[in-house]
């Protein structure tokens, strides 16, 4: 007969096994071609080990006040997403926040260029990822020509005056460029545009910056040039290959911060308050979402 505690453990293992498959599931949605399945695992346990230790770096950030930015940059479909997915996907996201900017509306427009990025910086304790960023002028803006040259020259002058003052007000500021080759793109895309769970990640203007492959690749070369400051350089990730420039990000990042690890008091659930006046009542069956699995 099995005990209750043995009976809560297996359920507390089954609940842990249910959240690696949320991972898999994301991994089978990537459509790899990689059938060998020693791969996946050494995969798996590796990322697995690395999200451990975010989540130590995480308790290490808002233990010590730490104020990070990290700059997610890259062409269409290089991967940024993928990578931000997998290092956020345990953490705080009170701790740990995204920040994914739509195009600037027209009261945003005449605004100062950074005003709208500032307003999304971390606070002491706080991370914030930028999914793309103030570099969306040095990128998209100058080769669909949304700038003028003007605006262009101006970003650069300002950029890394911007980013210096951030680091002298205590911000870490992370710069990755994710790094992917023609074909790759091309192979991606190809993949969006056939798979419908995927279909929407194709806007116009990733259509458009297929095209411009070229026109993309000298803005971002003048860019890596033109911003490649010492209080925040850039940092290329090699990307063709999504898993492993997941692992080598994240890798890398970790690396980045003096972070250890904060030791947690025990926790110990309070027992259950048990009132003998108090009855649950029925849930009327009409509002009960029907069990068809």
């Amino acid at each position: 007969m099995i005990s209750n505690d043995d009976d809560l453990i297996r359920r507390i293992h089954r609940d842990l096994q249910d959240s690696y498959d949320e991972e898999l599931e994301l991994e089978l949605d990537d459509h790899d071609d990689d059938q060998d399945k020693e791969s996946r695992k050494q995969y798996f346990n590796e990322l697995f080990r690395l999200q451990g230790e975010l989540v130590k770096l995480q308790d290490w950030v808002v233990s010590s006040g730490h104020k990070v930015v990290i700059l997610f940059e890259g062409r269409d479909a290089a991967g940024k997403g993928g990578v931000i997915k997998r290092i956020t996907q345990r953490l705080n996201p009170r701790v740990a926040r995204v920040a994914a900017l739509p195009a600037p509306n027209d009261r945003e427009r005449t605004q100062w260029y950074f005003q709208r990025y500032a307003s999304h910086l971390p606070a002491a304790g706080e991370m914030v990822l930028f999914d793309r960023s103030w570099y969306n002028r040095a990128g998209v803006e100058r080769v669909m020509g949304f700038c003028t040259d003007d605006q262009y020259e101006e970003f650069f002058r300002s950029a890394p005056e911007f980013e210096r003052m951030l680091v002298r007000s205590g911000i870490q500021l992370i710069k990755y460029w994710f790094s992917i080759s023609d074909d790759e793109q091309q192979l991606r895309f190809m993949g969006r545009i056939h798979d419908p769970l995927k279909q929407w990640k194709l806007s116009p203007m990733d259509l458009e910056s297929r095209r411009r492959w070229e026109g993309y690749t000298r803005a971002k070369e003048v860019m890596l040039e033109r911003t490649h400051i010492a209080e925040a350089p850039w940092w290329v990730v090699q990307a063709d290959d999504k898993k492993k420039a997941r692992l080598n990000c994240i890798h890398h990042l970790l690396q980045q911060m003096p972070y250890r690890e904060i030791e947690r008091p025990a926790i110990v659930l309070p027992p259950r308050e048990r009132h003998h006046d108090y009855a649950r009542q029925p849930v009327s069956p009409d509002i009960v979402v029907p069990e068809i699995c």
